[in-house]
């Protein structure tokens, strides 16, 4: 809508979960214009890119008598045949938002006795809202029409791998079995992580680690070490009862119930 474009009606009709805030595209709002505000929406009015007014009951409102008196900076504006109020208006989804996450690659974790260190990934979700309109409006808002989901997960990816990095070491009691310290380490990176965001206007209110996944070789070494305990108390079970045991104890292969190994030809019973 131009200068001499009639009456019109400002709302945010494409609302969706994935949305932060969407910047309606005109600054010049005409005599007899209506302002529009649904459920899970608020409605910020810019006045040379400051926050000017915040509007947070959903219903539909007459600029002129209804949106104009409550402007600080405004509230003695008057329309006149050709003029327009010139004011941006931003639309601010208030829901809270579930957001997922992954290392973008294998992070090195320093571990006694491996030069290399540890490479692991790990993925989960968080939970994040918009909780600071003017750190919002300064930092982002003033340059951009739209703020996504994919927009905080980006940014979110940017900072986790040191945070990771630093509570794993700090909180990972045992670093093969990271999964059973997450809840610690989650603790930490969210709080570190809110720390950042709300210079952004964002709070991550909870983060969570749902899987923690090493290289396959390190698998690979469990799974074998998982094999050889079943198969050194099979051995044991075995030999208080007579039987052979149901696994070798040299190479973990089934023996079920075998005298020698049909893997390896390990003696197992007798």
């Amino acid at each position: 809508m131009g200068l001499f474009g009639g009456p019109t009606v400002i709302e945010w009709e494409e609302f969706d979960s994935e949305t932060i805030f969407w910047k309606w595209p005109d600054t010049e709002i005409k005599k007899g214009s209506r302002l529009v505000i649904r459920a899970g929406q608020d409605a910020v009015f810019l006045v040379d890119g400051k926050l000017d007014g915040i509007f947070q009951d959903e219903g539909s409102y007459d600029i002129e008598s209804d949106i104009v008196p409550v402007l600080s900076t405004l509230k003695n504006f008057r329309f006149g045949i050709r003029s327009a109020l010139r004011a941006e208006v931003l639309f601010v989804n208030t829901k809270d938002f579930t957001v997922k996450w992954g290392t973008r690659g294998a992070i090195t974790i320093p571990v006694e006795g491996l030069p290399g260190g540890l490479p692991i990934r790990a993925f989960g979700t968080f939970q994040c809202r918009v909780c600071d309109y003017i750190a919002l409006i300064d930092q982002v808002a003033g340059v951009r029409q739209r703020y996504t989901i994919q927009d905080v997960r980006e940014r979110v990816a940017a900072c986790l791998d040191p945070l990771l990095m630093k509570w794993v070491v700090q909180e990972g009691k045992d670093i093969f079995h990271l999964q059973a310290s997450s809840a610690e380490i989650a603790k930490g990176i969210c709080e570190d992580l809110d720390m950042q965001m709300r210079d952004i206007g964002m709070a991550i209110d909870e983060f969570y680690i749902q899987n923690v996944s090493y290289p396959e070789e390190v698998q690979e070494l469990a799974r074998q070490a998982i094999r050889q305990n079943f198969a050194g108390k099979g051995a044991a079970a075995a030999a208080s009862s007579g039987a052979g045991p149901n696994f070798c104890p040299n190479c973990g292969a089934a023996a079920n119930g075998a005298n020698f190994c049909p893997n390896c030809g390990q003696k197992l019973r007798g």
